[in-house]
């Protein structure tokens, strides 16, 4: 099937002489606006509150949580690390630890 070719400018050519003929006759295509519609609101995810409560944790050298203390018994915590640092074993360090709470 052969095809017809039509270049750009020949198009272009038609488009012009039927806008010139439509100034010429006085009238013009209306054209018709679509409204858009309107969009359906999405109800807002509400996250459940989640409380939380901070500590004190006591870790060894490769993050691993050896003890848990309030947060006002950091005394207490540091103690224990040094207790577990000493005698030339793996350091342990003290870290404020957040935990969801549950009523």
């Amino acid at each position: 099937m052969a095809r017809k070719v039509v270049s750009r400018k020949a198009l272009r050519e038609e488009v012009e002489a039927a806008e010139a003929a439509e100034k010429a006759s006085g009238t013009k295509k209306k054209v018709a606006k679509k409204k858009a519609a309107p969009r359906k609101a999405r109800k807002k995810k509400v996250a459940a509150e989640i409380r939380v409560k901070l500590f004190y944790g006591v870790f060894n050298q490769s993050l691993k949580r050896v003890a848990l203390f309030e947060f006002n018994q950091k005394k207490q915590a540091d103690k224990k690390a040094l207790d577990l640092s000493k005698d030339g074993k793996t350091p342990h360090f003290v870290q404020k630890v957040k935990e969801a709470i549950e009523e």
